[in-house]
């Protein structure tokens, strides 16, 4: 890295961490989710009411994730070619907002798929480009708390978000209604970054970065390992139903859901899940602290062991409401440690002329790990078998902080003890 050039943030243009930019990228950041986990909490129900089932669901959320995952791969590499990458996030959050609100004006498959996917491939086009600008707000030093900060904001949405769509939902609003407000958080994040996030270091007439710029082998052992694990960190959504069945809900058909939501068990399921996205929160926030005090990758092989022991928790015992609780507590901790780490430890390791790329290839990992544990578990629970399912996801984590255990930053990149 010695010969990359000079970060916007320099020690002799040494300011404050909490810049503009970075509490814009924040502040998107929570609305942004607000509006997507309304959104999500009540699909089911809206697939319910329009007279489609599960099966619905899941080949509109799968074409979504595959969308999802590609659209971050091509975020990535799109942003070596941008000088300017402020106006690209905020087109992404615009597509997304639109997407996700016109759900609500169509009632056959192929139009929902074929909406939440644009909305996925805003969000994903984005995330990569939005992360590098985040980077470029502060000095290497703290990397940690800035990205720390940014998902407590994420996991705040989230906790948001579904509490918001049980109390519109309780006011008489359809599903439809609801998922159509989603409009109104969604457009904020597009305000926040036109009026306060900035692209730095880009002066006229500059070309865009290099897409040649190497990465470096480090980078390619944190991809491995975080390859590794996210095969077996499949999506928290699954949590809302295994604490829905601990607490009594029937998982048969949509018209079953949708009749006991925001009401009963499946309402406390809910429940745990907004608390598992709270303990996450508080969470980010300190371990982005810990982050620019000690090496990323230790800290970020703590966060997977703890990911292990929360998997072995659900293959023995999440048919019990208090093993499952234990369970969604762990969940929240390590969900902090992973995504405020592998994002700290990807910016601490990658010239900034790659960093775009860099991060489209982290989230583009994480995002394919995603869909193939959550088919793996989805299927593990169809047939019987959720106890093997998790047994494996534990031992895949395992192996995956082992592998991430080895990775090693440069001497310039090691974190002050300040």
């Amino acid at each position: 890295m010695g010969d990359d050039p000079p970060s916007p943030v320099s020690p002799s243009n040494r300011r404050g961490w909490i810049t503009r930019g970075a509490l814009g990228i924040c502040v998107a950041t929570f609305f942004s989710d607000v509006a997507h986990e309304m959104a999500t909490a009540v699909l089911p129900l809206y697939l319910g009411a329009i007279g489609l089932g599960p099966a619905a669901l899941g080949a509109v959320e799968g074409v979504a994730d595959l969308v999802y995952a590609s659209a971050k791969l091509a975020g990535g590499y799109a942003g070596q070619h941008m000088r300017r990458k402020a106006p690209w996030v905020a087109a992404g959050y615009a597509l997304t907002a639109i997407g996700t609100a016109s759900i609500a004006l169509v009632r056959v498959p192929a139009a929902l798929a074929a909406l939440r996917s644009l909305a996925w491939a805003g969000r994903g086009f984005r995330s990569p480009l939005r992360d590098h600008l985040l980077a470029d707000e502060v000095e290497p030093t703290h990397y940690g708390r800035v990205y720390g900060i940014e998902r407590a904001a994420d996991m705040l949405g989230a906790v948001a978000g579904p509490l918001l769509a049980i109390l519109l939902v309780g006011w008489g609003l359809s599903a439809g209604q609801v998922i159509g407000w989603t409009l109104v958080p969604a457009l904020v994040p597009v305000v926040a970054i036109v009026l306060f996030v900035k692209d730095r270091g880009v002066t006229a007439g500059q070309p865009a970065a290099a897409t040649s710029t190497p990465l470096p082998p480090a980078y390619w052992r944190l991809i491995r390992a975080v390859s590794l694990f996210g095969v077996s960190d499949f999506s928290r959504t699954f949590l809302i139903l295994l604490a829905a069945r601990a607490l009594g809900e029937p998982s048969g058909a949509s018209a079953d859901i949708a009749a006991g939501f925001g009401a009963g068990s499946l309402t406390a399921a809910v429940g745990l899940y907004a608390l598992h996205n709270a303990i996450s929160a508080v969470a980010a926030l300190g371990i982005g602290r810990l982050a620019d005090r000690f090496p990323k990758p230790k800290l970020l092989a703590a966060g997977y062991a703890v990911g292990a022991v929360t998997h072995a928790i659900l293959a023995f015992g999440s048919a019990s409401l208090a093993w499952l609780v234990l369970a969604i507590v762990l969940s929240g901790v390590y969900v902090a440690a992973e995504e405020t780490l592998e994002k700290a430890t990807c910016a601490s390791l990658v010239p900034r002329a790659a960093r775009s790329k860099a991060f489209g290839l982290l989230a583009g990992a994480n995002s394919l790990g995603d869909l193939v544990s959550s088919v793996g578990i989805g299927l593990a629970l169809q047939f019987g078998h959720a106890g093997a399912g998790f047994a494996l996801c534990a031992i895949l984590a395992g192996f995956g902080a082992i592998a991430v255990a080895r990775v090693e930053l440069s001497p310039e990149s090691a974190p002050s003890v300040s």
